[in-house]
């Protein structure tokens, strides 16, 4: 038994077909068909029945499923103290962020880093919608931070770091123009919603809190769309933390609007379980979880 047999078996059950297994381990479907069989020939067991279109564990194959899961687990955390035996401190770490949250939460982590760590260059990349969690998928981020939203949570550890609120806002002139009272959905369709594109690829483009049917402008970044929207020429959703100088002066007004609540998200800390993390990267996650604990600690 080897353990890229181990590792391919785990990629069949993970991803539901023999097809996406070879993709995520960048193999041919027929290599990834005959490590399967070399493995049931030498246990002389059939773990993964082939009569449907997925292939499906047997009952042999469930207990062997999470008996090879923990091995796996073992061996990868292995892997990873090895790696970190090795390692030197890495000379850059690049930390990808949602634009939602604000850098308050993350910058007295940053200053200890950088008290302990001087030698290392921190890249900081400010994204939006999927942004943060591509970047961490395609090895282009050592950490992420941002929501669950299409995390493979297979292949990603996540720990709680922060929540944050968006809610529908308007300038004191514009909110002047929908006058008092709840807005309907309709009413708020003939004015501009101003929305964020994303970073992450078409497919990461904006798709939440969107009024169906309405206008709409797209603006780079959240800058931008607090800056449209503070002109009065549009309405969108913002966060908390983004605006709370323009609610307390009155030049921006929160707005009650029906299919746009106010959104509450849970913002996490992400790396891959498949990366051996450096010392440095190390000493970052931990202080990360270390400070998302005394966020959310109940007051």
């Amino acid at each position: 038994m080897k353990l890229e047999q181990l590792v391919t078996f785990e990629a069949i059950v993970t991803t539901g077909t023999f097809r996406k297994a070879a993709e995520r381990l960048n193999k041919s479907q027929s290599a990834i068909s005959n490590a399967i069989r070399l493995l049931e020939d030498e246990l002389e067991l059939t773990l993964l029945s082939r009569e449907a279109y997925r292939p499906k564990l047997t009952a042999e194959g469930e207990i062997f499923f999470r008996e090879s899961s923990r091995v796996l687990a073992q061996m990868r955390e292995l892997g990873a103290t090895a790696a970190r035996l090795r390692a030197r401190e890495e000379p850059e770490l690049c930390i990808a962020i949602t634009a939602t949250l604000s850098l308050q939460h993350l910058l007295p982590v940053l200053e200890e880093i950088d008290r302990r760590h001087p030698a290392t260059h921190i890249r900081l990349l400010t994204e939006v919608m999927g942004g943060p969690i591509e970047r961490l998928m395609e090895q282009r981020a050592d950490i992420a931070i941002a929501t669950l939203e299409s995390v493979p949570l297979d292949e990603v550890e996540t720990q709680r770091f922060a929540e944050v609120t968006i809610r529908p806002v308007a300038s004191r002139r514009f909110a002047k123009r929908l006058g008092p009272g709840a807005k309907s959905m309709t009413a708020m369709q003939t004015f501009p919603q101003i929305v964020v594109s994303g970073t992450g690829g078409p497919e990461n483009k904006q798709s939440r809190d969107l009024l169906p049917g309405g206008r709409k402008w797209t603006v780079s970044d959240f800058a931008a769309k607090k800056q449209v929207i503070l002109s009065g020429q549009g309405w969108g959703g913002l966060p908390d933390h983004l605006m709370q100088d323009e609610i307390a002066a009155g030049t921006l007004e929160t707005l009650v609007v029906e299919g746009f609540p106010p959104r509450h998200s849970e913002i996490f800390v992400l790396r891959r379980r498949d990366q051996a993390p450096g010392p440095v990267a190390s000493a970052l996650w931990s202080l990360l979880v270390a400070k998302g604990t005394e966020t959310l600690a109940p007051r």
